[in-house]
């Protein structure tokens, strides 16, 4: 599909992570050849039942352009999140940028829990234990892969 708009004027290196569970933030950089005065306004919806809701919080640079969007209290669904990011500018038509993102891919999540070592006396084995993570949307933490790197001192 031809995008209306001047080419070059649309969001580049658009990226969102989520961390401490419900919090999330996406960034991007201007496009290269929108004009100065060009701002940048995020749309996203959460699921299929959703409304489009406009970015609460934005990231400004020094120019108090538009470059990212922090979010609180987000669930994470099994759908698709949609985000959309327009373009304004008074003296020309502004490209602009969609993406769809599987929210639980961007997750990064928390250290496991209650993390616990357990050695013999005579240190030939140790037990260590611990809880899965916290995060918004597992049911069951049976899907999660741990890595342990021991290191003898």
């Amino acid at each position: 599909p031809v995008l209306a708009g001047m080419n070059g004027s649309a969001i580049e290196n658009f990226s969102c992570v989520i961390y401490n569970i419900s919090l999330m933030n996406c960034t991007w950089q201007a496009g290269r050849d929108a004009p100065g005065d060009t701002q940048y306004f995020l749309y996203w919806r959460n699921s299929r039942d959703n409304d489009m809701m406009e970015c609460e919080l934005y990231i400004k640079d020094e120019n108090g352009r538009n470059t990212g969007c922090r979010f609180q209290n987000v669930m994470i669904t099994t759908e698709k999140a949609y985000f959309l990011v327009n373009g304004s500018s008074p003296g020309s038509v502004i490209q602009f940028y969609d993406e769809y993102i599987e929210l639980y891919k961007i997750e990064i999540l928390t250290p496991p829990l209650n993390v616990t070592v357990k050695c013999t006396r005579d240190s030939v084995s140790c037990l260590i234990t611990w809880q899965p993570p916290l995060t918004s949307h597992l049911e069951k933490a049976t899907c999660l892969e741990y890595e342990i790197s021991i290191r003898n001192k």
